[in-house]
């Protein structure tokens, strides 16, 4: 069985199809990268499985248990974590806390443990901030430090994206959402994130679904590739496999092509 399974879904807003019967599954410990021209419906599928979208038809089952219904921080409850294409930090607050907030979605203590300061509350922050700390020590002297009592207002744009990404490690998910992870990066940050991608698996155990249009990325990450269009599933298989899939060529190019390779 696999770990995230979508069975025929559609979603529509005012009779526009943003998603279309489509069918798609991740199999635990994949990397899978979602790809298509702008308006394929790349957003809105991840919007819908992380619950802030509700589909027309269908189903989205993680873990063989059906998501429907569910808002988005239960289904982060249910171990599925997302990062956004634009980046949602609290700016005023500090580096590590942007880590730790994220992680109350398992806390056990509630109003009353904080009013209190209760021993047990105590502990659990405490085991908050190490594991904070764990997962901001990932990313390398560019998010520990000095740094842990910074606010994520100073933080340059990619050291954003790296604190996005540790903030939804931090809530211990199973399935991790990268909506375009490089968006706005150079060349050299880029290449540095895709190695950080490929160790959220081989370090961190995570699954990985990541929505992204810079092709040596997905080339260089992915197990398979998904290509939607219109909100339809046109190609899937190895990145060789879709890059010169036709259907996916004329989708970018806009014109019937008989051969070719996309990202050239």
């Amino acid at each position: 069985m696999s770990m995230l399974e979508i069975s025929n879904l559609s979603v529509t807003f005012g009779g526009l199809h943003a998603l279309k019967n489509l069918e798609f599954h991740v199999d635990e410990g994949e990397i899978v990268s979602v790809i298509g021209p702008n308006g394929a419906g790349k957003t809105t599928f991840f919007n819908m499985i992380s619950g802030m979208v509700t589909p027309t038809a269908g189903d989205i089952f993680f873990e063989g248990e059906s998501l429907l219904g569910l808002d988005p921080s239960q289904v982060t409850e249910r171990g599925i974590a997302r990062t956004f294409q634009n980046v949602r930090l609290f700016a005023n607050m500090t580096i590590l806390e942007n880590v730790m907030v994220a992680q109350h979605c398992r806390s056990g203590q509630r109003v009353f443990g904080a009013l209190f300061q209760t021993k047990a509350f105590k502990a659990e922050e405490e085991a908050i901030r190490e594991h904070g700390e764990e997962v901001l020590a990932f990313f390398g002297s560019r998010l520990t430090g000095y740094r842990l009592d910074q606010p994520a207002s100073v933080l340059s744009y990619a050291n954003r994206r790296r604190l996005e990404i540790a903030r939804a490690m931090a809530t211990k998910p199973r399935l991790l959402l990268l909506d375009e992870p490089v968006a706005g990066m150079n060349p050299r940050e880029s290449a540095e994130l895709t190695g950080l991608i490929g160790r959220l698996r081989s370090e961190w155990g995570f699954t990985v679904v990541m929505i992204e249009h810079d092709m040596s990325v997905v080339r260089d990450v992915s197990d398979r590739v998904v290509v939607l269009d219109h909100g339809e599933t046109i190609a899937q298989g190895s990145y060789e496999s879709v890059a010169t899939d036709p259907k996916v060529v004329e989708a970018y190019l806009g014109r019937p092509v008989g051969t070719g390779e996309v990202g050239h």
